[in-house]
């Protein structure tokens, strides 16, 4: 572990010292590529003997979304998570209060949104310290992070909080890179790029994957991605997820302060002990998981609008509603729709069709 450390600090301050230009673009990409396999065997845990690295916070999986609170101590997580949920997190002034994972459920608009408590992270926590790696091992199984930062210290735990997210593969308000690449048995490195690159070019590509071992492979670029765009395709572990930063205490700053924050992209400011802005928070969560409510309506009787099913937005078919009510229905049915999905109402639909939010859906089985 130490040694490992040492590697990953000695390339980081040789990372540090080199200017960035386009001689050193290919000399940066081998030491990114070489600093992203490091911290992939830091995370791992051994594979015999030794114990492991650490068991986690082992929290059930349960609602139709997982909801985590990031951030250091005493921002006020425990706070935030008793007014939103009525669980009981201790909550005092001094530091480390929470020291395990708190789980509390929000019955928002339908759809229970599970929320955690995670303990307060420190800086270095992606390289292991304290609790951090079980703190951001729980964050990966979230649908969306919330950041959250005390408005009354400095802005820069935003990015401290950010650079240990993404030490652990964790890519927030990002979509996945535009990129194929695939690998093959025979013909080299087959670099090809539908735009101009400003990032890359094929002798970069070529070092970043002799480090990883791959000597043959197509690769297609279609936006100008950055070496660390292509690391993130080849270690393929990468989550990519929601985020809001909830600045809290609010009540501490002044109203041209609070207007300033306002203005930021993917903020929310809020009070959590005066209860300021909860709803809008809520509101935020909501738009951010992109969730979708679809409403059974058994035959001849009106919609059940009080217990509606809840989709992803990336799994919202016919089929997919049908599995989440029971999987022998898919094998024969028959899917009315009334809503704006529909052309006319009721609309009969097959198994592909593409559900919207709050569309009533009536399933009826083959005879």
């Amino acid at each position: 572990m130490a040694t490992l450390m040492q590697k990953i600090k000695d390339i980081e301050d040789e990372m540090a010292r080199t200017q960035k230009n386009k001689a050193t673009a290919h000399h940066l990409g081998l030491l990114k590529a070489k600093l992203a396999k490091l911290r992939r065997d830091l995370l791992e845990p051994p594979s015999k003997g030794g114990g492991g690295a650490g068991e986690g916070f082992d929290v059930t999986k349960s609602g139709d979304a997982r909801v985590g609170l990031v951030g250091f101590p005493s921002v006020g997580k425990s706070t935030l998570l008793n007014k939103l949920t009525g669980t009981f997190s201790e909550v005092a002034s001094y530091e480390f209060t929470t020291l395990t994972c708190i789980p509390g459920v929000i019955v928002y608009r339908g759809a229970k949104i599970q929320l955690l408590d995670l303990p307060g992270i420190i800086e270095g926590a992606k390289d292991g310290k304290g609790r951090g790696r079980q703190v951001i091992s729980t964050a990966r199984t979230c649908n969306c992070i919330l950041i959250v930062l005390d408005a009354i210290k400095p802005i820069t735990h935003k990015r401290l909080i950010e650079k240990e997210l993404e030490g652990f593969g964790i890519r927030l308000n990002k979509e996945p890179p535009n990129l194929t690449f695939r690998k093959k048995d025979k013909g080299g490195i087959n670099f090809t790029s539908t735009v101009t690159n400003t990032h890359l070019d094929l002798e970069t590509v070529k070092a970043i994957c002799s480090e990883y071992r791959i000597h043959n492979a197509d690769i297609t670029l279609r936006f100008d991605a950055t070496a660390d765009d292509l690391i993130d395709v080849i270690e393929g572990s990468r989550i990519y997820m929601p985020c809001i930063y909830v600045v809290n205490k609010i009540d501490q700053i002044t109203l041209e302060e609070l207007e300033i924050l306002d203005k930021l992209p993917h903020y929310c400011p809020v009070s959590a002990h005066l209860e300021w802005n909860l709803d809008g928070l809520l509101e935020k969560i909501w738009e951010y998981l992109n969730l979708t409510r679809i409403y059974t309506k058994p035959k001849g009787m009106n919609p059940d609008y009080e217990d509606p099913v809840i989709l992803s937005s990336k799994t919202r078919t016919v089929e997919d509603f049908c599995e989440r009510i029971h999987k022998d229905f898919i094998k024969q049915f028959n899917a009315l729709v009334w809503g704006s999905s529909a052309k006319h109402k009721p609309q009969r639909v097959g198994k592909e069709h593409l559900l919207e939010d709050e569309d009533v859906v009536q399933i009826i089985k083959k005879v």
